[in-house]
């Protein structure tokens, strides 16, 4: 009989302890997410399929609020002549919605469109000759007109 009773007693007395800490507000990021955020728009290879693990496990980073939405390549096609750019454009939106959401876009700019210009002609290195070419061409323009029109959101008046 002593048994018995001793266990809930164990398991209530364990629980206070619990109620009393103070709850985390669920919106809280870890405060490494500028880090991981840099971490991800770097115009290595190595940043590049780090993000794409991270993109394509989305739930695994839950607790980092990450802005993980997309219109691939707006309003230019995402696949332009056959060269698939759309993965490239999603993580050029991953780093402009989430520098804005962090007041940290303008900083950070150059470095985005620089790395959405290296994951582009990754893309093109998987052709030759002319089609290769072609395609850099195509990554260029992309590259500048996101360098060019890419922009953050007007500010508003306090």
């Amino acid at each position: 009989m002593r048994r018995s009773v001793t266990l809930p007693l164990v398991a209530a007395a364990l629980s206070v302890p619990l109620a009393l800490l103070p709850a985390v507000s669920a919106s809280a990021a870890p405060a490494d997410k500028p880090q991981v955020l840099n971490s991800w728009t770097q115009t290595s290879a190595a940043s590049y399929n780090a993000w794409l693990s991270a993109r394509n496990n989305q739930g695994a980073w839950s607790a980092y609020a990450f802005d993980w939405s997309t219109d691939y390549c707006s309003s230019s096609p995402d696949n332009p002549f056959g060269f698939p750019f759309q993965t490239s454009c999603a993580r050029h939106d991953f780093g402009y919605r989430n520098y804005k959401a962090a007041g940290t876009f303008d900083a950070n700019k150059s470095r985005i469109d620089s790395a959405f210009y290296e994951d582009l002609k990754r893309v093109c290195n998987a052709y030759s000759g002319a089609t290769k070419a072609s395609c850099n061409a195509t990554a260029w323009t992309y590259y500048h007109a996101v360098d060019i029109f890419g922009f953050a959101p007007a500010k508003q008046p306090a």
